[in-house]
């Protein structure tokens, strides 16, 4: 039986799928189980009552299993383990916060409006951290085998990506090969084409938090 799951709509078109990095990371990991899922797109700027009576707090993603609601993609990531443990997607717990702090610096650099606020600087570090990282583990961070945390840093690479592209016409530095090739690599799976979010969703996403 498919799993039902609520996800973000686009804003604007109610019938595609919104850019939610952790609704993707929660998509990533039912493609990669090949779990079969029934998708609910909601509008978050108009919350349905349904949609606020399964989630009171109007979040997202939200999984029913067994006939109860369940939000937050970490606890929905470590259900889905449990209920579906093969493929396995199981970090080690050495390399759980690989990569942790790249989404919350590039969420700072996005909003500055001051060149010398440290905030690209921050940014580059942690990237660069990552690709130290790669560099002598790779592929992905745990090795050959995609896991769990690649799936929950890929979707935020990709707004990185986009929304730093788009609003400060910034690139991830081309010295980080390995961030380079293990962005392709994610980006490419036919899990992440499958569930990707089309550019201009990011793009409009983002920008009134830039715009503040």
């Amino acid at each position: 039986m498919a799993l039902e799951i609520c996800v973000k709509a686009a804003a604007g078109a109610p019938d595609v799928l919104g850019d939610c990095p952790f609704c993707q990371r929660v998509l990533l990991t039912l493609e990669e189980k090949k779990v079969p899922y029934k998708l609910n797109l909601v509008n978050l700027s108009d919350k349905p009552q349904w949609f606020l009576e399964i989630s009171p707090e109007g979040k997202v993603p939200v999984v029913k299993f067994d006939d109860k609601w369940v939000a937050d993609s970490d606890v929905i990531v470590g259900m889905l383990e449990d209920k579906y443990p093969e493929p396995s997607l199981k970090t080690p717990p050495e390399f759980a916060s690989v990569g942790s702090k790249i989404f919350g610096a590039f969420v700072t650099f996005l909003k500055s409006k001051d060149a010398n606020d440290g905030s690209e600087q921050a940014l580059v570090n942690e990237l660069t951290a990552l690709d130290e990282h790669l560099k002598g583990c790779g592929p992905f961070i745990a090795g050959e085998k995609i896991t769990a945390v690649d799936l929950g840093l890929g979707p935020k690479l990709y707004h990185l990506q986009i929304a730093l592209g788009h609003f400060k016409k910034w690139t991830v530095p081309e010295s980080l090969t390995n961030v380079h090739n293990y962005m392709k690599a994610i980006f490419s799976r036919d899990s992440f084409m499958k569930t990707q979010v089309a550019k201009e969703h990011v793009i409009a996403g983002w920008a009134p938090k830039v715009n503040a």
